[in-house]
């Protein structure tokens, strides 16, 4: 017979193993929320930009060449971005499908019994979250590469 300490053993090994995946869950959501705003911030700029063109030629516009410029910089950051916002959203899938593998395999034959999956799963994870970061590096790199800095003659 199984005592109640003996069945929440496994349950409390699962638990002590979810952790480490549950706080890679919670950098997720922090990085999803920078992502979200500087998508947000590009979007802003680029419809700024282009109500500012709508109205605007380059007789009329001296920096227009400067603002399509800009749009097209605009436009590199938003597929770097979304690029990255894939990839952590792919990120929290697997490592809440690593979670939900650890519980699953607490509950199989009484022990703790972890299958070749949690170990793809998580790997997988966290190679998207490496990824993604380095996505996020080169959007930051574009972004600053497209300050222009006047200089009165």
């Amino acid at each position: 017979m199984i005592t109640p300490a003996e069945s929440l053993n496994p349950l409390t090994e699962a638990i002590q193993l979810a952790v480490a995946p549950v706080f890679l869950l919670t950098g997720v959501a922090g990085m999803l929320n920078a992502l979200g705003i500087r998508i947000a911030r590009v979007i802003d700029r680029g419809r700024a930009l282009e109500d500012r063109l709508i109205q605007a030629t380059p007789e009329t516009e001296p920096r227009y060449a400067q603002f399509m410029a800009e749009l097209q910089s605009l436009d590199k950051r938003k597929k770097i971005i979304n690029g990255a916002t894939a990839l952590m959203v792919l990120c929290a899938v697997l490592i809440g499908m690593t979670v939900v593998e650890l519980f699953y395999s607490a509950g199989m034959q009484q022990r703790l019994q972890l299958s070749q999956w949690v170990a793809t799963t998580f790997l997988l994870g966290c190679g998207s979250f490496i990824a993604a970061c380095v996505l996020y590096l080169v959007e930051i790199f574009v972004a600053s590469q497209a300050i222009v800095l006047f200089k009165k003659p």
